[in-house]
């Protein structure tokens, strides 16, 4: 029987050689049809037999590495009259109307058939610093509106060659409908300039040797790439990377490489068979690995830490400057940080770049292809082996992460001020933003503001919800509290951090018990929490349990300031601190006067339960620093030097007639300054600091567990950023049998409090 079905597909399934699979499908089969682009997705039309098309959508459900990016969400299908005089399958053009909830493609790493390509000088496109194909390439940063056909992207200027134009209309080639198909007579050119702008070399070929000469005499020169620019200069040259330091005002920030291969890599950091296939992925984001002994690289580069932050060149440009050979010598490993002054946003527009890179870089190496929407590098680090996000950017952003459940009314989250994303949810997908950065710097918040509107005709996403933090006083939060016509719902900032891991996880009913520890969180007392052990659903919480609450002086200067917290916790604790100690931390008398008055008057003093300030005051009297110089400094470098071979613990009491429950450190916190009196290692000492924590946060999950019999755990928040202190915590509760769930598609500091909140709102406004 010949029978006619309509069939839509969701998902990832434009500009990555859907479509072309599909036609082949269907002529393998020998059926009829029609398919092409909708605001939707994909929408198929096919004509046959009902075995065959019932075979046709069983291999549509099946995972297929012809179409490596193709991430299918749903495939509904419905029958059609049948067309008698029917005769062949086609490609029809895009259908540009209707709702849009189309999946837009995350931009990919170049691939291996296109690296070929590049170095082969019998290929046309031999040495073209843009070759792409349907496997690979730019998309999220190009593309202005879907469907995603060329002129929606910056690649419209482009009018193609007839070679290109042949490969792009040819069904059989994997350039087909790639749209942003081009080559060096058709397409995008780099160039060089000096800093002032002025041009050095135009010549393709002649660019890149140029650029690695520069590099290799030690000089620092700004990149356009893929979504922005990178500063970059050679990883080996301690002076150069020094002075790139110096120039940015980066003092202390490990900075991120990039190397033409793995076994390159190797030759600086261990790399797992896991972080091997994170390298290589098509995300190719930047992987944190351990470092290697002897490591021949500046110690510039990523000094206080025991990782190296390593990324594989991703596109073809810094294929060819890896590759490129200048009297003998290559570059091995090259810094390639943010294109940025301090913490701006990243930059991806030539003359910007040149204004406000131009004291940075000894040269530019521009290109002409607009870069539409600027993306940040995603990191990714390992824990409880698994690949973990940090920041959750390029190749990843903007693939939305599935609900379980339909989602009944749009929905905007703003996030939090700090590692700011956003997210938008409608039918069943939550759709988050690349990590935006600090709101507070007044050039990321109009970045954000643009990006919000950004992702608004993006996804054609009209919130009927808008969600906030319950922090008074936070930038996003007092955006969105002057939305008109709109439900706001506030949200507690640790329940956003819970809701994030559930949301992951596909929990919408189920009650959990959540473990969240980080620097700060408005409560709902008026208190600043941070080490918080929550009974949570999707649908409400209910605090069990804190760390004590402690007095901390200062306000954001708290954050920066180890002092702070050490005083704090020493009043608290009514701890002995001697003035050795005390001039160890912190040799200005004056400055401890100072937080001293304010503690006795409570003068701009605030209560807290918050981790994070505990582990600052803890790297400070292991006498590690004083001071963060970014965010969490002290804690990564106080985690850097635990000694893994320690399994002792500290004391600490579980104070279980409180309500909450609360912990008590004083017998902690007694101990470490008893030990750092007796001599003893900071490694010894950080060790048994990370097992004590580990060690009061499962007794809080057992204690809880004995009142709700609720058994599983979720993990959030930017402490458990904290690999060594996870995977300790992870390890213990499953010894005490408990289900462990944490965050693994986005962060679990403040980079995932969006996808919470809109996870949050989605079931208070189920229908």
């Amino acid at each position: 029987m010949i029978i006619r079905k309509q069939i839509a597909v969701t998902g990832q399934v434009q500009g990555i050689g859907f479509r072309p699979y599909i036609y082949r499908l269907a002529q393998q089969l020998g059926l009829t049809g029609a398919v092409r682009n909708d605001t939707a997705g994909v929408s198929i039309e096919v004509q046959g037999r009902t075995e065959t098309i019932a075979e046709f959508i069983a291999t549509l459900n099946s995972e297929n590495p012809q179409v490596p990016l193709m991430k299918i969400l749903s495939i509904e299908a419905s029958d059609v009259e049948v067309i008698k005089s029917e005769s062949d399958f086609s490609i029809i053009a895009s259908n540009a109307t209707g709702d849009i909830s189309a999946g837009v493609t995350a931009d990919a790493a170049t691939c291996g058939e296109c690296i070929a390509e590049l170095f082969d000088p019998t290929d046309f496109r031999f040495s073209y610093a843009f070759v792409n194909c349907t496997n690979c390439g730019p998309r999220y940063s190009i593309i202005k509106a879907v469907p995603y056909d060329r002129p929606q992207t910056t690649m419209a200027e482009f009018a193609m060659c007839k070679k290109c134009g042949g490969q792009y209309a040819n069904i059989n080639d994997r350039r087909f409908h790639a749209q942003p198909i081009a080559c060096e007579i058709c397409g995008p050119a780099i160039s060089l300039a000096d800093s002032t702008g002025k041009t050095i070399e135009n010549d393709q070929r002649k660019v890149i040797q140029k650029t690695v000469e520069i590099l290799l005499n030690g000089k620092i020169v700004a990149i356009k790439g893929l979504g922005g620019f990178h500063l970059v200069c050679d990883g080996q040259n301690d002076s150069a990377v020094k002075m790139l330091r110096l120039r940015k005002r980066r003092d202390s920030k490990p900075l991120a490489m990039m190397a033409s291969s793995i076994e390159t890599i190797k030759k600086f950091a261990e790399v797992s068979d896991l972080a091997e296939k994170i390298l290589a992925s098509p995300q190719s984001p930047i992987v944190l690995l351990p470092k290697r002994k002897n490591a021949v690289l500046s110690p510039a580069v990523a000094g206080g830490v025991n990782t190296f932050g390593f990324m594989l060149a991703s596109t073809p440009l810094h294929h060819l400057l890896l590759a490129e050979e200048v009297d003998g010598r290559k570059l091995n490993a090259i810094v390639a940080t943010s294109g940025n002054v301090s913490d701006e946003p990243l930059i991806c527009k030539n003359d910007i770049a040149i204004s406000q890179l131009g004291s940075i870089a000894d040269a530019f190496l521009t290109h002409n292809r607009e870069i539409y929407r600027q993306v940040d590098d995603s990191v990714v680090h390992i824990i409880d082996d698994k690949p973990v996000m940090l920041r959750r950017a390029r190749g990843f952003v903007p693939t939305a992460i599935t609900a379980k459940a339909k989602i009944e009314n749009e929905i905007f989250a703003c996030g939090a001020d700090l590692k700011n994303t956003f997210c938008f949810a409608k039918n069943n997908q939550f759709i988050l933003s690349e990590h935006i950065g600090d709101l507070a710097e007044g050039r990321v918040y109009r970045h954000w503001l643009k990006s919000i509107e950004h992702f608004r005709q993006l996804f054609d996403a009209h919130a009927e919800i808008v969600v906030c933090d319950l922090h008074p006083g936070y930038l996003s939060s007092s955006y969105a509290r002057k939305i008109e016509g709109v439900k706001l719902i506030e949200v507690q900032h640790h329940w956003a951090h819970a809701a994030s891991v559930m949301a992951e996880n596909g929990i919408t009913n189920e009650r959990t018990i959540a473990l969240i520890a980080d620097g700060t969180g408005f409560g709902t007392d008026g208190a600043i929490w941070g080490c918080e052990c929550l009974i949570a659903s999707l649908q409400n919480f209910s605090r069990f349990g804190h760390l004590d609450y402690f007095p901390l002086p200062g306000g954001d200067a708290a954050s920066k300031q180890a002092l702070r917290p050490v005083f704090g916790l020493a009043l608290k604790y009514d701890l002995m601190l001697s003035d050795k100690l005390l001039s160890s931390i912190e040799p200005d008398e004056n400055k401890i006067k100072i937080i001293r008055t304010q503690l006795e008057k409570n003068i701009n003093t605030v209560q807290t339960s918050s981790l994070g300030r505990v582990f600052d005051a803890v790297a400070a009297l292991c006498g590690l620093g004083s001071e963060n110089n970014f965010e969490a400094q002290l804690p990564m470098t106080l985690e850097a030097i635990a000694d893994e071979t320690i399994k002792d613990c500290y004391p600490y009491q579980l104070q279980k007639n409180a309500d909450p429950v609360t912990v008590n450190i004083a017998g902690l916190l007694s101990s470490i300054i008893n030990d750092r009196q007796k001599g003893v290692g900071a490694a010894v000492i950080s060790a048994k600091f990370h097992n004590t924590v580990a060690g009061f946060m499962c007794d809080l999950a057992v204690a809880a567990r004995k009142e709700t019999a609720i058994n599983t755990v979720v993990l959030s928040g930017g402490v458990f950023c904290n690999r060594f202190l996870a995977n300790r915590l992870i390890k213990l509760l499953r010894k005490n049998d408990f289900r462990v769930l944490f965050n693994t598609l986005v962060p679990s500091n403040d980079g995932g409090i969006s996808l919470g909140q809109a996870a949050i709102a989605s079931t208070m406004t189920e229908k």
